[in-house]
């Protein structure tokens, strides 16, 4: 029996095994962080979408508010109550045109669409003279950027 250690020879291959394991672990590591890189700016992407349909719909609804205010604007009230409810194709809504269901015209206002409907008249009683009644309408604004849809809505009383 030999006493001495074992020579260089009898350990050539290991150090390449453990260089080839670690070799593996780094790529391992590297697609994950390049998986990860990729989630994260998509994210991103999604975020700025939804930002710029929310503002394209901010934009539309400002548009169709400045409409309604016009002493000239008109409408008629909407008939029955299906037809007084929030416009349902808000969600769906991709060109303007007349929706009979609704009773809703949408009208192109940049990457969105607004629609007004006149809810009916009541009487006024908070910081103006007796017996004022005012004619409400409803103004939806639905903004489009991508994948992203952003719907708002306000309620304008016009005296």
């Amino acid at each position: 029996m030999s006493v001495f250690p074992r020579t260089p020879r009898s350990q050539r291959g290991m150090a390449l095994l453990v260089s080839l394991v670690f070799l593996l672990l780094l790529t391992l590591i590297g697609i994950s962080s390049m998986q990860n890189a990729t989630l994260q700016e998509k994210m991103a992407g999604s975020v700025s979408l939804r930002n710029q349909s929310f503002q394209a719909a901010e934009a539309a609804l400002r548009v169709g508010e400045s409409a309604v205010q016009l002493d000239s604007y008109l409408l008629a009230e909407c008939n029955d109550t299906r037809q007084c409810e929030p416009p349902a194709e808000s969600s769906t809504v991709k060109a303007a045109g007349f929706i009979a269901s609704s009773g809703v015209t949408w009208i192109a206002s940049g990457t969105g669409f607004y629609g007004v409907q006149n809810i009916g008249t009541t009487q006024m009683a908070v910081n103006v003279p007796s017996n004022t009644s005012a004619t409400l309408y409803r103004v939806t604004a639905v903004g489009i950027a991508g994948n992203s849809r952003s719907v708002v809505e306000s309620i304008y009383a016009k005296y």
